[in-house]
């Protein structure tokens, strides 16, 4: 029996989770009595919900999709675009321990009490409230786009106009596969033209029952109901749960998938050598050696910045709590991301050319290869992995509300006043969601975006906690300058018709044939271009052009090659402005072009913060000793003696002055300890362990 495409079995087990989630936070809403319950339970969270909170939190069905959608497109190359968060994770340990020992709700606060500055700590309020909305949208494009791939419609079902986008779908995918055999000249115009439409949205592997809009609404209400009820504390709770429930969706295809194939001799069977290549085939794919490098810099400024971190590492009882359940959990993350890998390059062996989408790749798996029942564990882990996220999110971006926005304007209101007003902000935050996902179509444009933004404030940030030097004038101009560039004009340029349709905007890579040698597939063998699997044999691969300054540049009109070409996608205005100084990028490649973004987007703001700073009046004296005692003040067992540490601290500033690395300078880094060199250090050591495992993986044949 099936409704909406979906057997009566699948719905049941949805329908059981979301009465279980509804429950759960209905029952904790009667423990929560203020606001430090409601957006820090309270700071008495031990190593278990720290564990699965930090867990919960850094793992979204989203990377899922992410990973295995790249790995379709790229090979195992293309996990970077989240597995780069590996090389992310040892810094953690420091980026906790600096959170938890400042003792403040959200880094808004850091920035009002840091730099003496309201405006300062409500202008990063703002930025991230508008940037949660981004991320939210990821949320629910991954899950309403998971759902659209388990309800598909029959061919019978479909529109005319339906039924035509999915046959030239299937048409475009039949010449794209046959380019490098060569086609006719009927052929060749048909391909561009098919392309084109293809670069434009217009063709469909299949079309879905799931309305995304109406799916949007039915979960932003859920996950607002339970978030609302009882904050922080229910996330940490529910994420306990969800915890299992993500890893039970992300090893459910594996096997099933391994079977179907003919196990990792079937895999390698099927996928080419090259999409083996760990760290990207600087020709084939977009994730060369220098890109990750790139993006780990990138992604290394924007960490700090990300408004959970402030609250999930307060909510622990100590510093130490906080950095075993923010590792532990980050690590747990990273193993399991290795089973997300395994099933991408399955997809690649399974269902290369059949999706016109690759976001779709995880549902469509699921699909084809579940069972009822088990459908329905995947949906429920998918909607547990994207609820992880959004809870703890959502009362992070109450907090930044009612603290930094609403708290200053409207001082001494009751507790009750500010917990209702934090509900009505967190309800108000997933409808912003909505819009973003209803806008925006393609989840790579999005993480690509999401990993440079925070960058505009991540570097005042790691500052902020280690240099004394930097003034408050230095991050207000920095943050106005890199806003223009990371934000406003790469959302404005892709609207305006003068940048659109500029001819000096529209430059694209030059195209490129290149001769790979790889190991026969079945079908290699099968068309008699090899006489047995595995066989070395040359193939021809054409590189397509791609945009410098947009994301894409296609015709105006696919059927008409003479059409005019337009921009479509975002606007790099990191290479814009790079370009101002005679940099010719036609040469690049498109693994080079995202690389240099990135390098820019982790550099530059760095390099103006030391400039400005350097010529404008830093904070008072007073006000930074008192600031830096209390972050090298340890967190205390009870309230008194906290208050107890702190005031000797205030009093005597100096006291720690021989237990920092350049004594007497600006720069307030503390000599490493024993448990900094372990933390750290194991950390690293971990980092080799997943990596290799990851090469194991890849390497069974």
């Amino acid at each position: 029996m099936n409704i909406w495409g979906l057997h009566f079995i699948d719905l049941v087990i949805i329908f059981l989770y979301i009465g279980v989630i509804l429950w759960l936070g209905k029952r904790v809403a009667k423990q929560t009595k203020n606001t430090g319950d409601f957006f820090l339970a309270g700071r008495k969270l031990g190593k278990f919900y720290q564990f699965f909170l930090n867990f919960g939190c850094s793992t979204n069905a989203d990377q899922a999709v992410a990973v295995s959608r790249e790995i379709y497109r790229q090979g195992i190359g293309g996990m970077w675009i989240q597995y780069l968060v590996l090389f992310l994770t040892p810094f953690y340990w420091f980026s906790t321990f600096f959170f938890r020992r400042v003792r403040l709700t959200t880094i808004g606060d850091f920035f009002t009490e840091r730099f003496k500055s309201k405006s300062l700590g409500g202008s990063y309020a703002v930025f991230i409230l508008l940037l949660s909305i981004l991320g939210g949208g990821i949320g629910y494009m991954i899950a309403a786009k998971t759902m659209m791939a388990m309800t598909p419609k029959s061919i019978e079902e479909c529109s005319y106009e339906e039924r035509l986008s999915v046959e030239q779908f299937r048409e475009y995918q039949g010449l794209k596969s046959r380019l490098g055999e060569g086609l006719t000249t009927e052929e060749k115009f048909r391909h561009e033209e098919l392309n084109e439409k293809n670069k434009r949205g217009e063709l469909h592997s299949f079309i879905s029952h799931t309305d995304p809009v109406l799916f949007y609404f039915i979960y932003a209400v859920i996950v607002g109901i339970y978030t609302m009820l009882g904050g922080f504390r229910a996330a940490a709770i529910t994420d306990a749960i969800q915890g299992f429930l993500i890893i039970t969706f992300s090893l459910i295809l594996i096997p099933i998938g391994l079977h179907k194939i003919g196990g990792f001799s079937g895999l390698h069977a099927s996928v080419p050598d090259y999409m083996f290549e760990l760290f990207g085939s600087v020709t084939m794919s977009e994730y060369a050696w220098y890109t990750i490098f790139a993006m780990v810099l990138a992604n290394l400024v924007s960490i700090i910045a990300v408004a959970p971190g402030m609250q999930t590492a307060g909510s622990a009882k100590n510093e130490m709590t906080a950095r075993i359940g923010m590792i532990g959990g980050m690590f747990l993350k990273r193993f399991i991301m290795i089973f997300w890998a395994l099933a991408g390059l399955l997809a690649i062996g399974l269902y290369t050319g059949m999706l016109h989408d690759p976001d779709l790749i995880w549902g469509f798996m699921s699909k084809d290869l579940l069972f009822p029942g088990a459908i329905g564990l995947m949906l429920v882990g998918i909607l547990a992995a994207n609820m992880s996220t959004l809870d703890a999110g959502a009362v992070s971006y109450s907090a930044l509300f009612i603290k930094n926005l609403y708290e200053p304007f409207k001082p001494n209101k009751s507790e009750k006043h500010y917990l209702f007003v934090g509900r009505i902000a967190i309800a108000v935050t997933l409808l912003g969601g909505i819009a973003v996902a209803l806008f925006v179509n393609n989840l790579l444009e999005l993480f690509k975006y999401i990993i440079s933004i925070p960058a505009i404030f991540g570097a005042s940030i790691w500052l902020g906690f280690i240099w004394r030097r930097l003034t408050k004038s230095a991050v207000f101009t920095q943050v106005a300058v890199c806003l223009i560039i990371y934000a406003l004009i790469p959302n404005l340029f892709q609207t305006l018709n003068w940048t659109k349709y500029n001819k000096s905007f529209l430059l694209e890579t030059k195209p490129k044939t290149v001769t790979i040698t790889m190991s026969a597939l079945t079908e290699n063998v099968e068309k008699g271009n090899a006489k047995y699997v595995g066989q070395s044999i040359k193939k021809q691969h054409t590189i397509e052009p791609s945009g410098i300054f947009f994301e894409n540049v296609a015709r105006t009109n696919p059927a008409d090659p003479n059409s005019p070409k337009a921009g479509l996608g975002r606007f790099h205005a990191e290479i814009w402005v790079l370009s101002w100084f005679g940099f010719n990028f036609s040469n690049c490649t498109k693994a080079q072009l995202v690389a240099i973004r990135f390098l820019f987007d982790a550099l530059f703001p760095f390099l103006f913060l030391f400039f400005i700073s350097f010529v404008t009046k830093p904070v008072s004296k007073e006000h930074l000793d008192r600031f830096f005692a209390k972050m090298f003040t340890p967190v205390q067992k009870t309230p008194e003696e906290e208050k107890k540490a702190l005031e000797d601290s205030y009093r005597n500033p100096g006291k720690f002055e021989k237990d920092k690395i350049f004594p007497g300078s600006n720069w307030e880094i503390l000599k490493p300890t024993k448990t900094d060199y372990l933390g750290f250090g194991g950390s690293w050591v971990l980092v080799g362990v997943i990596i290799l495992l990851l090469w194991l993986m890849i390497s069974i044949k």
